[in-house]
C-alpha cells in the first residue's frame, strides 16, 4: 500500500511539473511567456500587478503580494476541498486504529514474504470493509485545477514588465535573495510540521516525518536560483499554506472527529475475516542442550535396546 502511495505522489508531482513547464511557454524571440494558460491567467495576473504597482504607486513588491492573495483566496476552497477529504481519511484511521493495528504489526514482524502478503490483503479487506482509501483521500482533480493557477502566477511573479528593475524592503526582486529564501524554508517547515497535527497513526506519522522536510528543502532549491520576485510569491503562499493548515487542524479536524465517531456508531466497524491461511513455522528447539533435554535420540534409543536384550 505504501509503494502505491509512493507512485500516486510521484504522478502528482511529474504533473505538477509538466503544468509548471508545459503550461506556459517561453518565446525563443521575445523571451516572454506565451501559451494558452499564460494567456488566459498569467497576462492577466501581471497587468494586475501591473496596476498596484504604477497605477496605485503601491510597488511591484506589493503588487506581487496583493495579486497571490487574491489568486489564493480564490482557490482557497479548492485546498480546503482536497485537506478535507485527506483528514476524513486520517480520523478514519485514527478511529479504526485497534482493527488495523494488530495486522500493521504483522506485517511490521512477517518472517517471510507470504506471510507479509497475507497480512497486507486482510489490511486491504479491512480498509476496503470501512470504506477508507488506501490512498489516504488524495484527490487529483483539486490539485489539477489549481496547478494553472499557481503556473501563472510563478511566471507573472517573474516576466511582468517593470518587476526586475524594482525592489521591495531593499530587496531587489530581480536578483536572487538568500533572506527570502531563508523565510520562505522556515515557512514551509512550519506548514509540514503542523501537517502532522492529528496524525495518531505511528506508521503514517514516521513516514510524514521523513517526508517533511522534502517541501522545505525543494522550495529553498528552487529559491536560491529564482529571482527574489518569485521567491515573494512563494513566501506569501507559504502564509496562506499555513493559514490553510490551522483552519483544517483547529475547525475541521474537531468536526470531522465527531462525524467519524457519529458513522461508526450507527454503522459499528467490521473486523476482518481471517482467510484461514497461516503459514506453519518450525517450532522445533533451536538450542541444542535442551533439545537432548526434552526429546530422546535415536542413539539413545539403540543404547537402551542394546540393555534390554542383554538383560534378556
Amino acid at each position: 500500500m505504501k509503494k502505491y502511495k509512493r507512485y500516486l505522489l510521484a504522478v502528482l508531482s511529474l504533473s505538477a511539473l509538466l503544468l509548471l513547464t508545459g503550461c506556459v511557454s517561453i518565446d525563443k524571440t521575445t523571451k516572454q511567456p506565451t501559451g494558452f494558460v499564460w494567456n488566459l491567467l498569467g497576462k492577466p495576473m501581471g497587468e494586475a500587478i501591473n496596476f498596484f504597482a504604477t497605477d496605485l504607486g503601491l510597488g511591484f513588491g506589493l503588487g506581487i503580494i496583493l495579486v497571490t492573495v487574491i489568486v489564493r483566496v480564490i482557490i482557497f476552497p479548492l485546498g480546503i476541498y482536497q485537506s478535507w477529504k485527506a483528514t476524513y481519511q486520517s480520523e478514519k484511521m485514527n478511529y479504526l486504529k485497534p482493527i488495523f493495528a494488530p495486522i500493521q504489526e504483522r506485517i511490521k514482524n512477517a518472517e517471510t514474504q507470504e506471510e507479509k502478503l497475507l497480512a497486507n490483503s486482510e489490511l486491504m479487506d479491512a480498509q476496503k470493509a470501512n470504506g477508507v482509501s488506501p490512498f489516504g483521500g488524495i484527490g487529483c482533480l483539486p490539485l489539477l485545477i489549481q496547478m494553472p493557477f499557481f503556473s501563472a502566477l510563478f511566471y507573472a511573479a517573474q516576466y511582468t514588465p517593470g518587476i526586475s528593475k524594482d525592489s521591495f524592503l531593499g530587496i531587489g526582486l530581480g536578483s536572487k535573495s538568500l533572506a527570502l529564501t531563508l523565510v520562505v524554508a522556515v515557512l514551509y517547515y512550519i506548514q509540514s510540521m503542523l501537517a502532522l497535527h492529528g496524525i495518531e497513526d505511528e506508521n503514517q506519522r514516521e513516514t510524514m516525518k521523513k517526508t517533511a522536510l522534502v517541501s522545505p528543502i525543494m522550495i529553498a532549491v528552487f529559491s536560491l536560483i529564482s529571482p527574489a520576485g518569485v521567491t515573494l510569491y512563494w513566501v506569501v503562499g507559504g502564509f496562506v499554506q499555513i493559514i490553510q493548515q490551522f483552519v483544517i487542524n483547529y475547525l475541521i479536524r474537531p468536526k470531522l472527529r465527531k462525524q467519524v465517531a457519529e458513522e461508526y456508531k450507527n454503522n459499528p466497524p467490521k473486523a476482518p475475516a481471517s482467510n484461514g491461511r497461516r503459514v506453519k513455522k518450525d517450532i522445533t528447539p533451536t538450542n541444542p542442550t535442551n533439545a537432548n533435554r526434552s526429546l530422546p535420540t535415536n542413539g539413545n534409543k539403540k543404547r537402551n535396546a542394546g540393555k534390554q536384550r542383554n538383560r534378556n
